[in-house]
């Protein structure tokens, strides 16, 4: 669901109506774009939760699209983290309860089901399009509320991601780098669980085989980036050896590149980040595959 503007909101000037008039308006507008914040999200959290994975899906989808037309402006923005301290109306849980949740052992140990009158309830697996949608998902909570780092947190979500990116394929694992990225910035307790669970080694095998999909190594070399760079100059725990971690896995040569290559860009606009933030890590992976 897109917000929409209300159909009066291009006929206001601030220089035309008294102030108490405009002082209405905007409260108006403020309370209907809350209306169509929670009404967009409670649609969405319905649908996720639901027992097949073809309706958790399309929840998912739906609040994704929701998540990029919250980022339009800092109103939408505001309203959207105010709703994340609503438990009903909170996303992250619901990611780890139903579509990123380990999958259970379908043996049925009980069979009072048969022979009474409750049906055993059955729920479908995720589909690797529903965990790919689902991370990303949770990348934009993370990135737009950073309090949802906390609840992603609470429900083990690095150990989950990690697991996510050693067993599954190329399209989640690509989106899992990214979600992690966005859930350990600034959260020194999920940082440290990337640590505990041995991240760097992890991206590392991956980034070294040279059987895997060069797009997804490629993706690796940037969460490399983005890390160090975000990470760099700190002395106390966590993350206070990540350079020692680098050399070890991927060679003196290759960390002293990755480290010099994350201090780039800090007075480019976005653009031109992105596309410096490519061609660095294609060199770190130019690099590897020499040496």
């Amino acid at each position: 669901m897109y917000l929409k503007k209300p159909f009066w909101s291009g006929a206001i000037d601030d220089s035309g109506p008294p102030p108490p008039v405009l002082e209405l308006v905007k409260s108006l507008d403020q309370k209907r774009l809350y209306r169509e914040v929670t009404l967009a999200l409670r649609n969405g959290l319905r649908e996720a939760v639901a027992e097949f994975s073809f309706i958790r899906i399309r929840g998912l989808r739906s609040l994704l699209k929701f998540l990029r037309s919250v980022t339009e402006n800092d109103s939408t923005i505001s309203l959207f983290c105010h709703s994340q301290t609503i438990p009903e109306l909170q996303v992250v849980p619901v990611l780890f309860q139903h579509t990123l949740k380990d999958v259970e052992d379908p043996t049925v140990d009980d069979l009072n089901h048969i022979f009474g009158v409750e049906p055993v309830k059955i729920t479908s697996p995720s589909t690797d399009a529903e965990v790919a949608v689902a991370l990303r998902v949770l990348e934009g909570c993370c990135l737009l509320h950073r309090e949802s780092t906390i609840l992603a947190n609470q429900h083990r979500a690095i150990q989950v991601l990690m697991n996510i990116l050693s067993t599954r394929g190329v399209l989640e694992q690509g989106a899992c780098l990214d979600a992690l990225i966005a859930i350990m910035l600034d959260s020194s307790s999920n940082q440290l669980d990337f640590e505990v669970c041995n991240g760097i080694e992890e991206v590392s095998l991956i980034i070294r085989d040279k059987q895997v999909d060069e797009n997804l190594r490629l993706k690796c070399g940037e969460f490399l980036l983005l890390l160090i760079g975000h990470v760099h100059g700190r002395d106390v725990p966590p993350m206070m050896t990540i350079h020692e971690d680098v050399r070890r896995f991927l060679g003196e040569k290759s960390a002293s590149l990755i480290w010099a290559a994350s201090q780039f860009g800090s007075t480019l606009n976005p653009d031109e980040r992105v596309t410096a933030l490519h061609i660095q890590a294609r060199r770190v992976l130019e690099s590897i595959d020499i040496y």
